[in-house]
């Protein structure tokens, strides 16, 4: 009995190739495919397992056994072909079903056709590098829902030394610290008296309009 889960890379672009080698590089079983023969031959040396078909036929996702993965993942540039795969893998009662949209008419028209799950690879690269440019101390960042963002930043500074009820960044900014990584160990709901040491990663919760404030002042 399998205990690792399956997946399956359709479309082998930047981000396509970078998901397989990573997922193969964890430890993962992983089946990269693209219908450019020449492209999948010049890859057959970085991934165990990568085919040439066209996502859009469905004898040749049965063949390749599509149904049986876990995951699979749609990172065509191609829109039809990315939204016949996402509904094949439907057809084929693939439990989850990743695609990666290049703009919200497609990722809606994807959702309809049976994606379970979107991402907007391109435009998340632009935004981590936006956020890289504009706050110099962000080492990270995840969206939450709407403006919401947890920010993971290195201690600016000014505040080394300050311990979390004299920095009073919920009152300064509206901004809350969640957690502290500091000297390898994570710190999960800091206590009010934990001094900020250099080097500290901090996790911090708020809308993204508050981090431009903390930014400016630091």
């Amino acid at each position: 009995m399998r205990n690792k889960r399956q997946f399956a890379v359709l479309g082998l672009g930047r981000f396509g190739v970078s998901a397989a080698m990573t997922l193969e590089n964890m430890g993962y079983e992983v089946l990269a495919v693209d219908m450019d023969t020449n492209l999948v031959s010049s890859l057959t040396e970085k991934l165990s397992q990568v085919v040439s078909f066209d996502m859009r036929d469905a004898r040749a996702m049965d063949q390749a056994g599509i149904g049986s993965f876990d995951t699979v993942i749609i990172a065509t540039k191609n829109l039809e072909a990315s939204l016949m795969a996402a509904m094949l893998c439907k057809e084929r009662q693939v439990p989850e079903i990743v695609v990666n949209a290049f703009d919200e008419r497609h990722a809606e028209m994807a959702r309809r056709l049976g994606a379970t799950k979107i991402i907007f690879s391109e435009r998340d690269m632009a935004r981590r590098t936006v956020m890289h440019l504009v706050s110099p101390n962000a080492v990270d960042y995840i969206d939450l829902a709407g403006s919401i963002k947890i920010v993971n930043v290195t201690t600016p500074k000014r505040l080394v030394g300050k311990n979390l009820v004299e920095a009073d960044l919920r009152r300064h900014y509206n901004l809350v610290v969640v957690a502290i990584r500091h000297a390898g160990e994570m710190i999960v709901t800091p206590s009010p008296d934990y001094r900020f040491a250099e080097g500290d990663n901090l996790f911090i919760i708020g809308k993204e309009s508050s981090f431009v404030e903390f930014e400016q002042d630091f």
